[in-house]
């Protein structure tokens, strides 16, 4: 009867592990928690994994909240990758009951083209060592896209006025506006976090330095931002952090495409602003001027009237007295 039963139970994990390789194939599953490292992993291995991600790419993953959904995710996975500022992935991995060999402090930052290369190389030893993956392909055209995108943000920079422009920026954009060559004039942190004294010193220094732009990093929200424009009479500008947050955005180098082509957009209407201003300036001068000219020309007509006037009664009486 034990002989039965164990036969039973053997049989019964046999199929369940058939059905968990028809469900998930047998391609190893790499779950990162947000889509910068999920598109890393895709660049790199392309269909030979299977790729899954934790946090949307409009929400900031630090505060994300996470769902069942999302333990599910990580049930099955190989490896789980995570940038160290998750507060939430201890948590979900045990409650998915995942034997998923966790990585944390991958790609902690993205900002720039020295960056990301090692963002890729890192992801690629990962997958290399733990999966036994080949991506060395991947990761050449990766990095030869990077080098490429890098020079092409320097032309587009100088190409469209960035070099030495006065703005101010969300510190978490901070390293990318930089590497564009802006001058940042002022930065602030987290909207929830930004005190009353840092708010002051912000509107102080982007007005003295005269502000064209507030560059708002859009997963922290963009209240803060549009309030800090209004306040120093700059163009406000939320750029993404993470890619896909829309179609054309597959990556990180395509979200860079994408949100310079923003800011272009914005310094424009910027300076075409200060420049109907100047303009504005200039008619209320050129009518204050003719105001006073006009003036100025009226007393001389009355002036030159009076005189006159008064000649014309000195003549009739110069002409009374010869009589």
């Amino acid at each position: 009867m034990v002989k039965i039963v164990l036969s039973l139970i053997m049989i019964s994990l046999l199929l369940l592990s058939l059905a968990v390789v028809v469900l998930h194939g047998e391609k190893p599953t790499v779950v990162a928690t947000t889509t910068v490292l999920a598109s890393i992993v895709e660049d790199l291995a392309g269909d030979k994994v299977v790729v899954e991600y934790i946090s949307l790419p409009s929400l900031c993953p630090a505060h994300y909240d996470v769902k069942p959904s999302d333990a599910e995710k990580i049930k099955y996975a190989s490896i789980v990758l995570s940038h160290g500022i998750e507060p939430w992935i201890d948590k979900l991995v045990n409650a998915s009951g995942s034997r998923a060999q966790v990585f944390k402090g991958v790609c902690t930052s993205w900002s720039t083209p020295e960056d990301l290369r090692k963002c890729y190389v890192e992801v690629a030893d990962i997958l290399k060592k733990y999966l036994g993956v080949p991506v060395d392909e991947g990761l050449n055209k990766s990095l030869n896209t990077i080098d490429y995108i890098a020079s092409w943000l320097r032309d587009f920079s100088k190409e469209n006025g960035f070099i030495g422009t006065p703005v101010v920026v969300m510190r978490w954009q901070r390293s990318f506006i930089n590497y564009l060559g802006f001058n940042i004039v002022a930065s602030f942190g987290p909207p929830e976090t930004v005190t009353l004294k840092e708010y002051s010193e912000v509107i102080t220094n982007a007005t003295k330095a005269h502000a064209l732009l507030v560059i708002d990093n859009l997963p922290s929200g963009v209240d803060l931002g549009m309030k800090i424009a209004r306040e120093v009479g700059a163009i406000e500008v939320a750029i993404h952090n993470f890619p896909k947050a829309a179609p054309e955005i597959r990556n990180v180098t395509d979200m860079w495409v994408y949100n310079v082509k923003l800011i272009s957009n914005a310094l424009k209407t910027a300076n075409t602003t200060k420049t109907i201003e100047a303009l504005s300036t200039q008619i209320s001068e050129l009518k204050r001027g003719n105001d006073l000219l006009t003036m100025y020309l009226s007393i001389s007509v009355i002036t030159n009237a009076i005189l006159l006037v008064g000649l014309i009664v000195a003549i009739v009486k110069l002409r009374g007295v010869k009589k």
